[in-house]
C-alpha cells in the first residue's frame, strides 16, 4: 500500500472531519444525517493518518508529490 495523498489533502480531509465533529458536538446536525456524515469523518480521518485512499487508486489519483 503506497501513499497516493498529498500534505494539502489530508489538512482538508481532516479539517473536514472536524468540522463535522464540531457540528455534532454542537448538535446542529443530528439523527440520520449526523451518522452518515459522522461515518464520513471517520473515513476522513483515517485515510488522512494512513495517507491512503482507496478511492483513490481505483481512480488512478494520485497527490502525494514523489521524490525522485
Amino acid at each position: 500500500m503506497t501513499k497516493n495523498m498529498g500534505n494539502t489533502d489530508k489538512l482538508i480531509r481532516l479539517g473536514i472531519a472536524a468540522l463535522i465533529a464540531v457540528l455534532y458536538y454542537m448538535g446542529v446536525i443530528t439523527g440520520t444525517i449526523a451518522i452518515v456524515l459522522g461515518i464520513f469523518g471517520v473515513i476522513f480521518a483515517l485515510t488522512s493518518l494512513i495517507s491512503f485512499c482507496p478511492l483513490y487508486s481505483l481512480v488512478g489519483i494520485n497527490t502525494c508529490s514523489t521524490k525522485k
